[in-house]
């Protein structure tokens, strides 16, 4: 079968010729995988960025990373998106506000003269753990609801489940419904991506909880604090950082959720444990 037969896969998915060695027998098959194009961040006519991703769901990516990122503050501050595929990838041409762009003009200037850095648009340590701010209070959310959220994931991984190389950020309701998913082959972008369709959806995000398929390092727990999520809930481990950062927010933070089973790293007061 021709690859332009096939039926369509899920979007961010391509159809691919593969040699496949299994059980000492070699068979010739088509199989799906996860694209990933160079997306550059352009604002105000200025470039900031270049992030490796998949190429779906770019409003609710250019909205949450330049919420989650601390370019602008709320949603409205980003007036237009207009996206423009290229030989090399895909430029998202960004128009923000005045005052939010001359806080980046500034941190573009704090930029200059180095010869790099490992976070997007940090210069210096303070940037990197910059000052966020206090989640909201709210009822404990029960422990099997948190559980039943990261068991139904996988059922709504569309891409995650043609290609096996996609990560998910879920928002889930108190009763541990996944009622908003997002996927990518980058973590972070999963994340940013969730962020900005709950802004653009204007759901707020406290009522509920974020579970990802992921480790939870600090820019993931950055994010999610940004955002006003009082707790994230990761299949993996957080880093030592990731969890000073969440206690320094009131976060409830969560790992190794797997089955039934988990780990509280923090905020063990915003978790009711069954049997408790």
């Amino acid at each position: 079968m021709n690859l332009a037969e096939l039926p369509a896969g899920p979007a961010g998915a391509a159809p691919v010729a593969v040699l496949r060695w299994r059980g000492g027998r070699r068979s010739t098959l088509t199989d799906l995988v996860a694209d990933e194009v160079a997306i550059a961040f352009e604002y105000n006519g200025v470039g900031h960025a270049v992030m490796m991703a998949t190429p779906t769901e770019l409003d609710d990516f250019a909205l949450g990373f330049s919420l989650a990122e601390g370019i602008i503050e709320r949603a409205d501050e980003l007036y237009d998106c207009e996206a423009e595929a290229g030989r090399l990838g895909i430029t998202l041409h960004l128009e923000i506000a005045a005052r939010c762009y001359a806080q980046l003009q500034q941190r573009r200037r704090n930029l200059v003269g180095r010869t790099g850095c490992g976070l997007c648009g940090a210069a210096e340590l303070a940037q990197v753990c910059r000052a966020l701010p206090r989640v909201p209070a709210g009822a404990p959310l029960r422990a099997a609801a948190l559980s039943r959220a990261v068991g139904a994931l996988r059922a709504q991984q569309r891409l995650g489940q043609a290609t096996g190389a996609t990560h998910a950020a879920a928002w889930c309701d108190a009763d541990g419904e996944v009622a908003l998913l997002r996927e990518d082959v980058g973590r972070h972008n999963a994340l940013d991506k969730l962020i900005g369709a709950l802004a653009r959806r204007q759901q707020p995000a406290a009522p509920g909880f974020i579970a990802v398929t992921s480790r939870a390092s600090v820019e993931m727990v950055q994010k999610a604090a940004a955002a006003g999520v009082p707790l994230l809930v990761a299949v993996s481990a957080p880093t030592r950082l990731a969890i000073d950062t969440a206690q320094a927010a009131g976060m409830a933070l969560v790992g190794l959720a797997r089955g039934d089973d988990l780990v509280v790293y923090c905020g063990d007061e915003r978790i009711e444990l069954d049997g408790d």
